[in-house]
C-alpha cells in the first residue's frame, strides 16, 4: 500500500475544492467583500508552512510523519502550535473556501482536518513521545495541537 504524505492530500483537496466549486456550485454562503478575507488565511497559511519547513531544514530532522525525528523543535512557529504545517494546510484550504464562497468548497478544509487528525497526527505524536519522552510530554502539555 502506498503511503501518501500530507502535501499530497493537501493538493488533492485543493483541486477537489476548485472542481466541486466549478461543477457543483451549491449555494454561495460567503459573498464579496467578505469572501476576500480568504486571502488573509491563504497568506498566513503559506507563511506558517514556509516558516515551519525552514525549521525542519535548519535542524536537519525529518518532516515526514512516519519517520523518527532526530530533533524536537519547540521554537519558532512550534511555540504556538504543535503542527504548524498542518495548520497551514487547513488555513490555506479554508481561505480558498472563503474566496470561492460555495458550500462545496468548504468540504476541503474539513476533510483535510479529519485526514490529519486520523491518519497522521496520532502516529507522529507517538513517534515524538517514543523518541523524546518527558521532554515531548512537557511540550505537549504547554502547546496545543492546533491553536
Amino acid at each position: 500500500m502506498i503511503n501518501l504524505l500530507p502535501p499530497t492530500y493537501f493538493f488533492i483537496y485543493l483541486m477537489a475544492a476548485i472542481l466541486l466549486h466549478l461543477i457543483f456550485p451549491i449555494k454561495t454562503i460567503v459573498q464579496a467583500p467578505y469572501s476576500y478575507s480568504g486571502a488573509i488565511f491563504i497568506i498566513l497559511g503559506a507563511i506558517l508552512n514556509i516558516w515551519a519547513d525552514s525549521m525542519f531544514k535548519k535542524r536537519k530532522t525529518t518532516v515526514k510523519p512516519f519517520e523518527k525525528p532526530t530533533v524536537l523543535i519547540i521554537d519558532g512557529s512550534f511555540r504556538f502550535t504543535r503542527h504548524p504545517i498542518y495548520l497551514g494546510f487547513v488555513s490555506i484550504l479554508f481561505g480558498l473556501a472563503l474566496l470561492l464562497g460555495t458550500v462545496t468548497s468548504f468540504f476541503a478544509p474539513i476533510l483535510m482536518f479529519i485526514t490529519l487528525e486520523k491518519k497522521f497526527i496520532p502516529q507522529e505524536e507517538k513517534n515524538l513521545e517514543e523518541v523524546f519522552g518527558k521532554e515531548y510530554l512537557d511540550y505537549k502539555n504547554r502547546v496545543k495541537r492546533w491553536l
